[in-house]
Protein backbone atom coordinates (compact mmCIF):
# COMPACT_ATOMS: atom_id res chain seq x y z
CA UNK A 1 0.00 0.00 0.00
CA UNK A 2 1.41 3.16 -0.91
CA UNK A 3 0.07 6.90 -1.17
CA UNK A 4 3.49 8.24 -2.26
CA UNK A 5 2.47 11.86 -4.02
CA UNK A 6 -0.92 12.25 -1.76
CA UNK A 7 -1.42 15.07 0.22
CA UNK A 8 -3.70 14.71 3.05
CA UNK A 9 -5.07 16.11 5.77
CA UNK A 10 -5.08 14.87 9.52
CA UNK A 11 -7.38 16.90 12.14
CA UNK A 12 -6.87 16.43 15.43
CA UNK A 13 -3.42 15.23 14.46
CA UNK A 14 -1.53 16.33 17.39
CA UNK A 15 -2.42 13.52 20.15
CA UNK A 16 -3.90 10.03 20.19
CA UNK A 17 -4.95 8.62 16.90
CA UNK A 18 -4.66 11.40 14.63
CA UNK A 19 -0.83 12.01 15.53
CA UNK A 20 -0.42 7.76 15.10
CA UNK A 21 -2.60 8.02 11.49
CA UNK A 22 -0.52 10.98 10.64
CA UNK A 23 3.10 8.96 11.32
CA UNK A 24 1.55 5.98 9.40
CA UNK A 25 0.24 7.85 6.76
CA UNK A 26 3.94 9.41 6.12
CA UNK A 27 5.77 6.10 6.33
CA UNK A 28 3.22 5.26 3.49
CA UNK A 29 4.66 8.26 1.34
CA UNK A 30 1.96 11.13 2.17
CA UNK A 31 2.63 14.53 2.80
CA UNK A 32 0.77 15.21 5.78
CA UNK A 33 -0.80 18.64 6.87
CA UNK A 34 -1.40 17.68 10.46
CA UNK A 35 -4.52 20.31 11.78
CA UNK A 36 -4.97 20.75 15.51
CA UNK A 37 -5.68 23.80 18.06
CA UNK A 38 -3.00 22.84 20.09
CA UNK A 39 0.78 23.29 18.97
CA UNK A 40 1.88 19.77 17.10
CA UNK A 41 5.23 20.59 16.06
CA UNK A 42 6.85 17.72 17.99
CA UNK A 43 4.70 15.30 15.94
CA UNK A 44 5.53 17.60 12.67
CA UNK A 45 9.29 16.93 13.97
CA UNK A 46 9.29 13.17 14.87
CA UNK A 47 7.81 12.72 10.86
CA UNK A 48 10.77 15.03 9.33
CA UNK A 49 13.06 13.29 11.33
CA UNK A 50 12.33 9.86 10.02
CA UNK A 51 12.52 11.30 6.75
CA UNK A 52 8.75 12.06 5.91
CA UNK A 53 6.88 15.63 4.72
CA UNK A 54 4.63 17.10 7.17
CA UNK A 55 3.47 20.53 8.47
CA UNK A 56 1.23 21.83 11.03
CA UNK A 57 -1.85 24.17 10.40
CA UNK A 58 -3.50 25.59 13.36
CA UNK A 59 -7.66 25.18 13.42
CA UNK A 60 -10.12 25.08 15.76
CA UNK A 61 -12.58 22.58 13.23
CA UNK A 62 -15.62 24.29 15.11
CA UNK A 63 -15.09 27.42 13.28
CA UNK A 64 -15.71 27.42 9.62
CA UNK A 65 -13.63 30.33 9.03
CA UNK A 66 -10.99 28.38 10.00
CA UNK A 67 -11.02 25.22 8.49
CA UNK A 68 -11.47 27.05 4.83
CA UNK A 69 -8.54 29.09 5.59
CA UNK A 70 -6.44 25.57 6.64
CA UNK A 71 -8.25 24.27 3.49
CA UNK A 72 -7.12 26.74 1.62
CA UNK A 73 -3.63 26.73 3.16
CA UNK A 74 -3.00 23.29 2.22
CA UNK A 75 -3.82 23.31 -1.48
CA UNK A 76 -1.30 26.47 -1.29
CA UNK A 77 1.48 24.73 0.11
CA UNK A 78 1.36 21.28 -1.70
CA UNK A 79 -0.61 21.89 -4.25
CA UNK A 80 -3.49 20.07 -3.76
CA UNK A 81 -5.75 18.53 -1.71
CA UNK A 82 -6.20 14.23 -2.18
CA UNK A 83 -7.38 13.02 1.64
CA UNK A 84 -8.70 13.77 4.43
CA UNK A 85 -8.49 11.89 8.24
CA UNK A 86 -11.67 14.06 10.00
CA UNK A 87 -10.56 13.06 13.86
CA UNK A 88 -10.86 15.61 16.14
CA UNK A 89 -13.18 15.57 18.69
CA UNK A 90 -13.68 16.11 22.34
CA UNK A 91 -14.71 13.46 24.90
CA UNK A 92 -18.15 13.37 27.01
CA UNK A 93 -18.44 14.95 30.01
CA UNK A 94 -19.68 11.78 31.94
CA UNK A 95 -23.12 13.04 32.96
CA UNK A 96 -26.54 12.12 32.83
CA UNK A 97 -28.79 13.91 30.38
CA UNK A 98 -30.37 15.84 32.76
CA UNK A 99 -27.46 16.89 34.51
CA UNK A 100 -25.89 18.13 31.06
CA UNK A 101 -25.68 22.08 30.40
CA UNK A 102 -26.46 23.73 27.18
CA UNK A 103 -22.76 24.91 27.27
CA UNK A 104 -21.55 21.31 27.22
CA UNK A 105 -24.40 19.81 25.09
CA UNK A 106 -23.27 22.87 22.24
CA UNK A 107 -19.72 22.36 22.79
CA UNK A 108 -19.90 18.60 21.65
CA UNK A 109 -21.85 18.73 18.84
CA UNK A 110 -20.09 22.02 17.70
CA UNK A 111 -16.99 20.17 17.99
CA UNK A 112 -17.25 16.83 17.27
CA UNK A 113 -20.21 17.49 14.58
CA UNK A 114 -20.15 20.56 13.06
CA UNK A 115 -16.83 20.02 13.53
CA UNK A 116 -17.01 17.15 10.87
CA UNK A 117 -19.09 18.80 8.38
CA UNK A 118 -16.96 22.04 8.05
CA UNK A 119 -14.13 20.13 7.38
CA UNK A 120 -16.34 18.04 4.88
CA UNK A 121 -17.31 21.03 3.12
CA UNK A 122 -14.21 22.76 2.69
CA UNK A 123 -12.04 19.44 1.74
CA UNK A 124 -15.10 18.81 -0.56
CA UNK A 125 -14.38 22.08 -2.27
CA UNK A 126 -11.27 21.24 -2.48
CA UNK A 127 -11.30 18.09 -3.91
CA UNK A 128 -13.88 19.16 -6.69
CA UNK A 129 -10.89 21.36 -8.08
CA UNK A 130 -8.56 18.33 -8.73
CA UNK A 131 -10.55 15.06 -9.80
CA UNK A 132 -11.40 13.45 -6.61
CA UNK A 133 -10.12 12.15 -3.57
CA UNK A 134 -10.62 10.13 -0.55
CA UNK A 135 -11.98 11.27 3.36
CA UNK A 136 -12.23 8.79 6.20
CA UNK A 137 -14.59 10.70 9.26
CA UNK A 138 -13.71 9.40 12.99
CA UNK A 139 -17.21 8.43 14.05
CA UNK A 140 -17.24 5.69 17.07
CA UNK A 141 -18.72 2.60 18.79
CA UNK A 142 -21.37 4.91 20.23
CA UNK A 143 -22.63 6.16 16.84
CA UNK A 144 -24.71 2.74 16.81
CA UNK A 145 -24.94 1.84 20.71
CA UNK A 146 -25.05 4.32 23.72
CA UNK A 147 -24.05 3.82 27.53
CA UNK A 148 -24.83 5.74 30.43
CA UNK A 149 -23.62 9.35 30.66
CA UNK A 150 -22.80 10.44 27.20
CA UNK A 151 -25.87 11.62 25.87
CA UNK A 152 -24.05 15.04 23.95
CA UNK A 153 -21.48 12.39 22.74
CA UNK A 154 -23.42 9.37 21.54
CA UNK A 155 -25.71 11.94 19.48
CA UNK A 156 -22.94 13.74 18.23
CA UNK A 157 -21.28 10.48 16.51
CA UNK A 158 -24.57 9.44 15.33
CA UNK A 159 -24.38 12.27 13.35
CA UNK A 160 -21.19 11.77 12.04
CA UNK A 161 -22.09 8.54 10.44
CA UNK A 162 -25.50 10.66 8.86
CA UNK A 163 -23.03 12.82 7.46
CA UNK A 164 -20.73 10.47 6.20
CA UNK A 165 -23.22 8.95 4.33
CA UNK A 166 -24.67 11.96 2.93
CA UNK A 167 -21.76 13.15 1.46
CA UNK A 168 -20.71 9.86 -0.09
CA UNK A 169 -24.38 10.67 -1.90
CA UNK A 170 -23.25 13.55 -2.42
CA UNK A 171 -19.56 13.42 -3.87
CA UNK A 172 -19.65 9.14 -5.17
CA UNK A 173 -20.34 9.91 -9.14
CA UNK A 174 -17.55 12.87 -7.92
CA UNK A 175 -15.07 11.03 -7.95
CA UNK A 176 -14.79 11.86 -3.78
CA UNK A 177 -15.10 8.70 -1.04
CA UNK A 178 -16.45 9.11 2.15
CA UNK A 179 -16.52 6.44 4.93
CA UNK A 180 -16.26 6.20 8.29
CA UNK A 181 -13.93 4.17 11.34
CA UNK A 182 -15.87 3.28 14.14
CA UNK A 183 -13.34 2.92 17.01
CA UNK A 184 -14.27 0.88 20.61
CA UNK A 185 -11.67 2.25 23.41
CA UNK A 186 -8.70 3.80 22.49
CA UNK A 187 -5.91 4.41 24.29
CA UNK A 188 -5.40 8.05 24.00
CA UNK A 189 -5.20 10.70 26.87
CA UNK A 190 -8.48 11.70 25.94
CA UNK A 191 -9.48 8.12 27.64
CA UNK A 192 -6.45 9.30 30.48
CA UNK A 193 -8.95 12.22 30.63
CA UNK A 194 -12.25 10.15 31.13
CA UNK A 195 -10.65 7.73 33.09
CA UNK A 196 -9.99 10.11 35.71
CA UNK A 197 -13.70 10.78 36.21
CA UNK A 198 -14.92 7.79 39.00
CA UNK A 199 -18.35 8.03 36.80
CA UNK A 200 -16.11 6.47 34.59
CA UNK A 201 -14.05 4.26 36.12
CA UNK A 202 -17.27 2.14 37.70
CA UNK A 203 -17.79 1.03 34.27
CA UNK A 204 -13.84 0.51 32.83
CA UNK A 205 -14.38 -3.50 33.11
CA UNK A 206 -17.85 -3.91 31.98
CA UNK A 207 -16.92 -1.78 28.65
CA UNK A 208 -13.43 -3.92 28.32
CA UNK A 209 -15.29 -7.49 28.52
CA UNK A 210 -17.44 -6.21 26.03
CA UNK A 211 -14.27 -5.79 23.60
CA UNK A 212 -14.43 -9.26 22.07
CA UNK A 213 -10.59 -9.46 22.09
CA UNK A 214 -10.96 -8.52 25.57
CA UNK A 215 -8.48 -5.49 25.28
CA UNK A 216 -8.51 -1.84 24.21
CA UNK A 217 -7.14 -0.60 21.01
CA UNK A 218 -3.87 1.02 20.20
CA UNK A 219 -4.09 4.57 18.11
CA UNK A 220 -1.97 2.36 15.27
CA UNK A 221 -4.31 0.21 14.95
CA UNK A 222 -7.29 2.66 13.78
CA UNK A 223 -4.29 4.19 11.90
CA UNK A 224 -3.99 1.08 9.59
CA UNK A 225 -7.45 1.31 8.61
CA UNK A 226 -8.08 4.88 7.97
CA UNK A 227 -4.59 4.44 6.25
CA UNK A 228 -6.14 2.00 3.47
CA UNK A 229 -9.46 3.81 3.50
CA UNK A 230 -7.57 6.56 2.43
CA UNK A 231 -5.94 4.27 -0.18
CA UNK A 232 -6.35 2.81 -3.59
CA UNK A 233 -6.70 -0.60 -2.39
CA UNK A 234 -10.13 0.48 -1.01
CA UNK A 235 -11.26 1.94 -4.26
CA UNK A 236 -15.05 0.47 -4.57
CA UNK A 237 -15.43 1.50 -0.62
CA UNK A 238 -17.62 4.36 0.01
CA UNK A 239 -20.48 5.19 2.28
CA UNK A 240 -18.68 2.21 5.08
CA UNK A 241 -18.84 2.49 8.97
CA UNK A 242 -15.86 0.04 9.41
CA UNK A 243 -16.04 -1.16 13.17
CA UNK A 244 -12.31 -1.01 14.68
CA UNK A 245 -13.42 -2.19 17.95
CA UNK A 246 -12.00 -5.16 19.08
CA UNK A 247 -15.68 -7.00 18.38
CA UNK A 248 -17.41 -3.80 20.65
CA UNK A 249 -20.45 -3.91 18.65
CA UNK A 250 -20.62 -7.99 18.03
CA UNK A 251 -21.53 -8.71 21.53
Amino acid sequence: MSLKSRTIIVTGGGSGIGAATARHLASLGASVAIVDVADASSVVDEISSSGGVAEFFRADVSSSVQVEEMVDAVAARFGRVDGAFNNAGVEQCNLPLHELTSAQWDRAIRIDLTGVFNCLKYEAIAMLKTGGGAIVNTASGLSKVAIPNAAEYVAAKHGVVGLTLAAAADYGRRGIRVNAVLPGVVNTPMIMRVSRDPEFVEHVDAIRDRHLLGRFAEPVEIAEAVSWLLSDQAAFVTGATLAVDGGFLAN
